[in-house]
């Protein structure tokens, strides 16, 4: 995986996920939400909640919680109108962060986002200043665990998966996006257990940090960023 750092994400994410679980499911609740008020509560003809659940339970999400979640979205029960607003800007010297929120006062999110950058070194910029510099990727992850890598490149190119990364610790499968759920959807049917599986925007060049004070101000703006219930989730080029 490109650099590791991939799987150093998704650790870290999966740390702050048994820290903060209760942030973790008011993040996929908002989420869960809006797919079913776009596309209905029933797995089996809306594809993109289909998704969803996947990411939930990648994510340590109950079954139970999950269908709670459902419900409620379903009954109407979560009157909030959110909105996806994707915000883009620089990190300290000049790492590109790309930002998906979904909100329910877009005002009082841009103004925390823009305090954040101001914060740590960096600045909240226009419309696309930096997602040019990203491509928009299915990507699901699996621990290595004893699986064979030979099998499971196989199943995941047969099933539409464009590249297929290893290193000791797991495989990193990437397709198109609109590859995604069938690529989804066959391994999880073929028994494969899921780190992570959703799309997200991989950077074509990456940013290394050699300053202390500027890696101190990236550290502490993903933080800041991540303990805001409004962020969804982070892309950044920074080459930790």
């Amino acid at each position: 995986m490109a650099g590791h750092s991939k799987w150093k994400n998704i650790l870290h994410k999966k740390g702050k996920t048994d820290a903060q679980r209760g942030q973790v499911f008011t993040r996929i609740g908002r989420e869960i939400a809006v797919t079913v008020r776009e596309g209905g509560p029933d797995p089996a003809s809306n594809s993109r909640l289909r998704d969803v659940i996947a990411k939930a339970k990648a994510n340590n999400v109950p079954n139970d919680n999950i269908t709670r979640m459902i419900q409620k979205a379903a009954g109407g029960d979560d009157q909030a109108a959110y909105e996806s607003i994707t915000y883009e800007g620089y990190g300290p010297a000049g790492v590109a962060v790309i930002v998906q929120t979904l909100t329910d006062n877009r005002n009082r999110t841009a103004a925390e986002m823009r305090h954040y950058f101001d914060k740590y070194g960096g600045n909240l910029g226009a419309q696309n200043c930096v997602s040019w510099q990203f491509d928009s990727k299915g990507s699901i992850v699996i621990a290595r665990e004893g699986l064979d890598e030979d099998s499971l490149m196989m199943a995941a190119l047969e099933a539409g998966a464009d590249d297929v990364a290893a290193d000791e610790n797991g495989f990193e499968i990437t397709c198109a996006p609109a590859a995604f759920s069938a690529l989804r959807e066959a391994l999880e049917s073929a028994g494969y257990a899921f780190a992570e599986a959703e799309i997200g925007m991989f950077p074509s060049t990456y940013v290394a940090l050699t300053a202390e004070e500027d890696i101190k101000n990236m550290n502490k703006l993903i933080d800041m960023l991540e303990d805001n219930d409004d962020v969804q989730n982070i892309w950044h080029n920074w080459d930790e």
